[in-house]
């Protein structure tokens, strides 16, 4: 049987960088993924600049399709404002990444293989069992048409075994983990798309937010190379889980027509095609690893979802990293208190942000976003420069206060 220090269960950003950090730290480093890379993956492909200073070695015109300098927010697809994420006056210049994951995952993967992992693509992993001193991998081929191969199973021991496997995976079950989830749902299309036409405001470095389509949620519309990536998102579910709620999935599909009506975009219904996909957000802190530390949980595996933006790419980065680090110390049974440090108390803050934005959108939208410098807070948000515990109260007290003078406008009958 084959035998490695660290088996990383899932190649996307988070199992790639786990993979690579490890090989790079001497640690022998199998990496399994299910589908045959490159691969589709759903997500709106958007991340900060910030990326870059944990891919030093990556040129970013490997995979950046479009440089997002600007975001263009409305309200019911009505009342826009469109700003600058760098206004004058900033201290440093910020941007957002736009890429498609096919090409992003699959340039992290190859990045592992240089540093020394085994890739094995086409396996899903069926089954981890910790055993003695490691954990057992068992996984099965998986054919052109996505059915498992009877024939061609993959098993294999380790020292360690990191899931990076989703919100479905096997390594969190397998371990007993994460049995307390909060499940946000997100939903998109791909439309190819010739610069030049369509609403005057699209263009390769504007991003657009759509924030009264979606109750409890937003739509988007991603620049990329030489398509579009329309989507809407149910980031504060009623329900534990999204999926459960049958009238969400029309709801969305139906605010993706209307931001393509909106923005003046030609479309068949018929040939659209929607791509659904699970979210894992953030609901507190949890363990993440086992008590023994022979399995860890990583990205979205973990939950690490912010619970107001729904994004995950970056912080599921770090979050291998961080998992690699420690079984390269020796220190996993300490990976959960070095997550919670990380994230704990910024994506708490924004979870009580996220409760107050998605009951009161429009207010938020009034007297938060329409703001000149509300893009680059964003930004810095996402980019983890600025955390969110650091800006909650004054937020809320400038909501309260915009709140306060649409309740009661004070109008002077006479002059001063």
């Amino acid at each position: 049987m084959l035998n490695y220090d660290l088996i990383v269960c899932g190649a996307g950003p988070a199992g790639a960088m786990a993979a690579a950090t490890a090989a790079q730290a001497g640690l022998k480093v199998a990496l399994l993924e299910k589908q045959i890379l490159p691969r589709h993956k759903t997500c709106g492909g958007g991340t900060p600049m910030a990326m870059q200073t944990l891919l030093y070695d990556l040129a970013p015109d490997a995979f950046v399709e479009s440089n997002v300098v600007a975001l263009r927010q409305t309200w019911q697809f009505d009342d826009p404002y469109l700003a600058a994420i760098n206004p004058p006056g900033v201290d440093r210049a910020l941007s957002i990444w736009m890429m498609q994951r096919s090409v992003f995952d699959n340039a992290l993967a190859q990045r592992a293989v240089k540093a020394g992992a085994t890739l094995q693509d086409g396996l899903s992993v069926r089954s981890v069992v910790v055993e003695g001193d490691g954990a057992r991998v068992h996984a099965q081929a998986i054919k052109a048409n996505g059915d498992l191969s009877k024939g061609d199973a993959w098993s294999a021991t380790a020292r360690t075994v990191i899931g990076a496997d989703g919100a479905n995976g096997v390594a969190a079950k397998a371990a007993q983990l994460r049995q307390r989830r909060s499940i946000a749902l997100g939903m998109e299309v791909e439309l190819p798309h010739q610069w030049g036409t369509g609403h005057p405001d699209l263009r390769p470095e504007v991003a657009h937010l759509e924030y009264g389509a979606v109750k409890r949620g937003y739509a988007w519309v991603f620049p990329k190379a030489n398509h579009l990536n329309i989507g809407a998102g149910l980031f504060r579910p009623a329900l534990q889980d999204a999926r459960r709620d049958h009238q969400i999935r029309e709801e969305l599909r139906q605010a993706i027509f209307n931001y393509m009506d909106a923005l003046q975009l030609p479309y068949d219904r018929a040939q659209l095609k929607f791509h659904a996909h699970p979210l894992p957000i953030w609901c507190g802190k949890e363990r993440l690893n086992t008590a023994d530390g022979r399995i860890l949980l990583v990205g979205d595996a973990a939950g690490l979802i912010n619970p107001l933006f729904g994004d995950g790419i970056l912080h599921a980065a770090k979050s291998g990293i961080m998992a690699a680090n420690c079984v390269a110390d020796g220190t996993t049974q300490a990976y959960s208190d070095r997550i919670h440090d990380e994230f704990a108390s910024s994506f708490d803050a924004a979870g009580r942000l996220a409760y107050f934005f998605y009951q009161y959108p429009k207010i938020f939208y009034q007297y938060g976003v329409k703001n000149a410098r509300a893009a680059h807070i964003a930004t810095q948000l996402l980019s983890g420069d600025l955390p969110f515990d650091a800006i909650l109260g004054r937020i809320m007290r400038r909501i309260g206060t915009g709140m306060l003078s649409s309740l009661f406008p004070f109008k002077p009958s006479f002059k001063l």
